[in-house]
């Protein structure tokens, strides 16, 4: 990957702020772009590698600097965020860097996976909690912001402990300022 490319996220979406995707106020980065497309992925509009917007790491900064002061992390979660490992490390360590907020990131790779792919750029030292597995849709269970009974939840840090992960809603429905609606979360109603 060209160093220009280290620089840009194909970004489907951004919620500045939502209590439904991790511990806490969260800013929320849907990626776009997975080839895993796990059956009864709720978000499959991000599968396709076309559609999203490429974002810079400078403007992906900006917008997570705007909602710091009211969020307390930052949750990657996709499409499938560690098929755009180079510019995620690069947004990773500037957040580590350059902010005070926790990171969460969801992946269809199982931990073994995850670590394997990781490697060799150390991406995870820049995660607090890591969020693992396929989603399986006959292994539903949609509790403690884990879709299917075969994800695992790994901490990386000291930041947070599975009590952490017990309040945290289900789902939620936001309404935007021109009427626009979103629903988000482990298990949200579909409208």
């Amino acid at each position: 990957m060209s160093q220009r490319n280290t620089q840009v996220l194909n970004v489907s979406q951004i919620l500045p702020e939502s209590y439904a995707n991790g511990p806490g106020c969260r800013t929320v980065i849907w990626v776009q772009g997975c080839s895993l497309a796990c059956p009864g992925c709720f978000n499959p509009q991000t599968h396709s590698l076309l559609g999203g917007a490429f974002l810079s790491i400078a403007d992906l900064m900006t917008e997570i600097a705007a909602s710091s002061n009211r969020v307390e992390g930052l949750t990657l979660t996709g499409g499938e965020p560690l098929q755009q490992q180079e510019p995620l490390l690069e947004l990773l360590k500037r957040v580590k860097n350059e902010t005070r907020l926790s990171v969460a990131v969801f992946t269809g790779y199982s931990w073994n996976q995850t670590r394997e792919l990781t490697r060799a750029n150390n991406l995870l030292q820049y995660v607090d909690v890591l969020i693992a597995g396929r989603y399986i849709r006959a292994r539903h269970l949609a509790t403690g912001l884990i879709g299917s009974s075969n994800k695992t939840i790994h901490f990386l840090t000291d930041r947070y402990n599975v009590s952490d992960f017990i309040d945290v809603p289900h789902a939620e429905v936001l309404i935007g300022s021109t009427g626009e609606i979103m629903v988000t979360g482990i298990d949200p109603p579909r409208l």
